[in-house]
């Protein structure tokens, strides 16, 4: 057996792929993304990423019918859009193992709310597994699939930003090839009609209790008994924390954390003097123990629901003492920006310079919100903009100042139905998606729009303005967000119609198509005007009182030359030449 450093999410694509997981169906999100991306280099899985989470889990459920084990990756939001199968799939249950990876963003580092994907388990009724450490990623994953075959479930496994992005040592072992279950048709099982459903519920519930009674002999969860004067429950990345803070407390470790094992929790509170909860997130162990009536000394009441905790947290809430200089207050702070040569800058530009209203959404595209452009008002979920600007058409009735706008993937994953409705609901607004050529917010992830898959192999390449004009939108325009004149034309053109109307900005993602690299500069002509600071590149900086380019940081893409209305800002020459 080899040991190798191991990302949280590397490990998890590692213990699905030692179970001989056959297929894996998900779409990207942070801080999920990583697991199907390792999993995609090995040849022995179908790997695909899915339009969205819906069509993963689906997929995950149907290969799971087929007889191989399989698996379907997302972020916590990302879970609410798979909901539906997910909660069927916990009544009808699987042949080959099926698992659900979700990674929560505690602390939302890259998500729009804390929501706690725990709940999601137990409304489903299926087991959800939390490890705590890079091992146990690979570890858990395995332990899932051979629970999802023995309980005959849908397995959640539950990780975070903190768990999926550290990195830890991990033992490998070889890949064990499962045999496909062969397929016999049961309607009773798999057909989730009325009559079907309420028996499938009642065997629900008793698999829920037979894994509960078997919880407390389950090797992922662990008693550590220490000092008896201090007992702590905890799971996942608190459980690295409480052993820095408190290492002298006893600790019950949960690895199952839905059904909680009730009688392993009984058993160690009566061992220690005073018991306390030490969970990141919602009160989720907390209330069903007090319902339970466990008793204990302490929980949400000395820590919060809101973002992450740390070593520091736990010592203050148990009056030990704080290492001094170890928390920083005071830096500065540093706010996201687009990258140099974003293609989406010349857009936000242009609609700042119009004042429209702009219902945004889920992507890179989301930070222009932020100053100098200010130009998103709203941003909800995936795919929300359209509906968002069709129900503001509606209320004000008037779409002459309102745009929608998204990304290709975001409109390829939830947009087009929004886009369908307002055709079918008689809109005249106008939706501009961003053709960027890839998924860029999560990492440059392929979609059905970029001409690859997963495994970067040539594939079909959707049309997005062929399926506009499907959908029903007659007045579709194409056109380069850099050609700041000719967009400027275009979207009061389109926002002026009286019908629906879409418009296209094709223009490929700075970071895999590369500009020429060649640097500008601005020259002693600048009026100091600060027209070229507006578009918020930041390679474009104030410095005694006159906008300077950064020649480490511009990338040549020229869209600073097109706002600057003086022709003050030249190309440097390459070296040589």
């Amino acid at each position: 057996m080899d040991k190798m450093i191991m990302l949280g999410n590397e490990a998890f694509a590692r213990g699905a792929y030692e179970a001989g997981v056959k297929v894996v169906s998900s779409y990207p999100g942070t801080p999920s993304t990583e697991v199907t991306e390792a999993l995609a280099k090995a040849d022995e899985v179908h790997v695909e990423w899915a339009p969205n989470e819906k069509v993963g889990v689906e997929v995950a459920i149907g290969a799971s019918v087929g007889g191989a084990r399989s698996l379907s990756c997302m972020k916590h939001v990302g879970l609410n859009v798979a909901a539906d199968p997910f909660y069927t799939a916990a009544y009808t249950g699987v042949s080959g193992g099926c698992v659900i990876l979700v990674a929560d963003d505690n602390g939302c580092h890259s998500s729009q709310n804390e929501q706690d994907s725990r709940y999601h388990g137990r409304s489903a009724g299926v087991p959800v597994l939390e490890p705590a450490n890079a091992q146990e990623c690979k570890d858990f994953m395995k332990f899932a699939y051979e629970m999802s075959e023995k309980y005959d479930t849908v397995v959640l496994v539950r990780s975070n930003t903190r768990v999926s992005h550290s990195r830890g040592i991990v033992t490998v072992d070889e890949r064990v090839e499962q045999p496909i279950i062969p397929y016999v048709k049961d309607f009773q099982k798999r057909v989730a009609m009325p009559a079907m459903a309420i028996k499938l519920h009642v065997a629900q519930e008793k698999r829920l209790a037979q894994i509960e009674a078997d919880g407390p002999a389950m090797p992922i969860n662990t008693v550590e008994m220490n000092d008896p004067s201090i007992g702590i429950i905890t799971s996942g990345i608190c459980y690295q924390y409480v052993k820095d803070a408190l290492p002298e407390a006893s600790v019950l470790k949960l690895g199952l954390i839905n059904p909680l094992p009730k009688a392993m929790i009984h058993d160690f509170a009566a061992k220690v003097d005073k018991l306390y909860i030490i969970e990141e997130g919602d009160p989720f162990f907390e209330e069903q123990l007090r319902a339970d009536g466990i008793q204990f000394a302490g929980g949400k009441d000395m820590f919060t629901i809101q973002g992450e905790y740390s070593v520091n947290m736990i010592k203050k809430a148990f009056g030990r003492e704080v290492a001094p200089n170890v928390e920083i207050t005071d830096a500065p702070g540093r706010p996201p920006l687009l990258c140099a040569g974003c293609p989406h800058r010349g857009l936000f530009h242009i609609l700042s310079k119009l004042k429209l209203n702009v219902m945004g959404d889920i992507g890179c595209y989301t930070l222009a919100a932020l100053p100098p452009t200010e130009a998103m008002d709203s941003c909800l979920c995936m795919g929300a903009s359209i509906g968002m600007a069709h129900g503001f058409e509606k209320a004000t009735g008037s779409s002459d100042n309102t745009v929608a706008v998204l990304g290709d993937s975001t409109f390829l994953h939830s947009g087009m139905t929004g886009l369908l409705n307002m055709a079918y609901n008689g809109s005249t607004g106008t939706v501009i998606i961003l053709d960027n050529r890839i998924t860029g917010m999560t990492g440059h992830q392929q979609n059905p729009a970029s001409g690859k898959n997963a495994k970067l192999e040539d594939a079909p390449a959707v049309d997005l303005g062929e399926v506009c004009r499907a959908l029903g939108v007659k007045n579709v325009v194409e056109i380069d967000p850099f050609e700041l004149e000719d967009l400027e034309k275009v979207l009061r053109e389109e926002t002026a119609r009286d019908e629906l109307s879409v418009v296209i900005t094709k223009r490929a993602c700075a970071l895999i198509e590369k500009q020429p690299m060649v640097p500008h500069i601005i020259t002693d002509d600048c009026r100091k005007c600060k027209q070229c600071m507006k578009i918020g590149c930041p390679a474009i900086e104030e410095k005694d009182g006159k906008p300077y380019i950064l020649p480490e940081s511009c990338v040549g893409c020229g869209l600073c030359t097109k706002v600057c209305k003086f022709d003050s800002i030249k190309v440097v020459a390459k070296e040589g030449k």
